[in-house]
């Protein structure tokens, strides 16, 4: 995992109540110092965020002026014409907008981060809750004691900074939730996640082959998963949006949350809700390549059985088994070219 460098933070106040169309906040006035309680904090909403499976994926709106998050973004880090606590109150202002729109959604803590890691900046947004539990004291006594609700984060998202700088395709990621509240957050990011099915199709089979090769399972067990995958793909309804969650209970059973967190690993990208293509899932069952001189389909299960064999080292693929009508075809033809 790699290291989370906090280089900017602080907290602000939505103030929200469930189905009500007010929203109000409550600025603090000065970043917050960076302090190990600071980088505890949001590394543990780091790595809770990075281990959703349930995200979407985008880029910037063109519409800045509906959408005027990357505007406020690009007069901070671009053209640093706004100190970090400038563009926390700009944000904040157009966050209030959006989360009156929604019925729905609630009030909390807006923790507003800028980190590095590795060779890449990003912003983290998260709204967070307070519960009460209880504590003891000294003295032996049981209080209320409230506390960041850690386990329920349900509204985030993260702006890959140098991906976006850079002219990325997608660098915005969200969480998406099976309710309406992600929505009125995308309008906040100014995220536009149009899908393209084939695309998110082809990174799924590609991450569920992966993931098959990760757990070493035995050749049986190692055909049977992506057959497993495809049947459960194909078996949607024609229009039926793809659950990662569901999927990865059914999938993989023991252990869905191992699936569930492979999926949602960034460097994937794979987007939560995508009605899957089917002709690109046929890559779970069939592997397809061709030149000018050649088409070659084979099953998976082929290379693993044996009868397909690729040699690496001479670059080469063997077939064996070939059937009679095959052989005694190509025999035929090797005949006519030796004339």
């Amino acid at each position: 995992m790699a290291d989370n460098h906090v280089t900017e933070c602080i907290v602000h106040r939505l103030v929200k109540k469930q189905y009500e169309r007010i929203a109000e906040v409550d600025l603090r006035s000065a970043p917050l110092v960076v302090n190990e309680s600071v980088q505890r904090l949001t590394d543990h909403l780091t790595n809770l965020y990075g281990g959703r499976a349930g995200k979407g994926y985008g880029r910037f709106e063109d519409n800045e002026n509906e959408y005027p998050t990357q505007k406020y973004l690009r007069q901070h880090i671009v053209e640093r014409n706004t100190d970090f606590l400038s563009f926390s109150t700009q944000i904040m202002d157009h966050l209030k907008i959006e989360a009156a729109k929604e019925q729905f959604a609630t009030g909390g803590y807006v923790l507003i981060a800028k980190i590095s890691s590795d060779s890449s900046d990003y912003l983290l947004v998260a709204i967070v809750t307070e519960v009460v539990g209880s504590a003891i004291t000294e003295d032996l006594n049981i209080v209320d004691s409230p506390h960041l609700d850690m386990t329920h984060l349900r509204v985030a998202g993260r702006i890959d900074l140098t991906a976006w700088m850079a002219g990325a395709e997608r660098y915005i990621s969200f969480l998406k939730g099976r309710s309406n509240i992600a929505d009125y957050f995308k309008l906040f990011l100014g995220c536009n996640d149009i899908l393209k099915p084939i695309e998110e199709t082809r990174k799924l089979v590609a991450a569920l082959e992966q993931f098959a090769t990760n757990q070493n399972l035995e050749c049986t067990t190692r055909d049977q998963f992506p057959e497993s995958a495809y049947r459960y793909l194909t078996g949607l309804d024609i229009n039926e949006p793809l659950s990662l969650e569901t999927m990865s209970n059914h999938l993989w059973p023991d252990a869905p949350e191992t699936l569930q967190q492979y999926l949602a690993n960034e460097e994937i990208g794979l987007s939560d809700g995508f009605v899957p293509d089917r002709r690109a899932a046929k890559g779970l069952m069939n592997f397809e390549g061709k030149t000018v001189h050649w088409n070659l389909s084979f099953k998976r299960s082929g290379l693993r059985s044996g009868q397909v064999l690729y040699d690496r080292t001479r670059d080469t693929i063997i077939l064996s088994g070939i059937p009679k009508h095959l052989h005694d075809e190509l025999m035929e033809e090797s005949r006519t070219d030796d004339k």
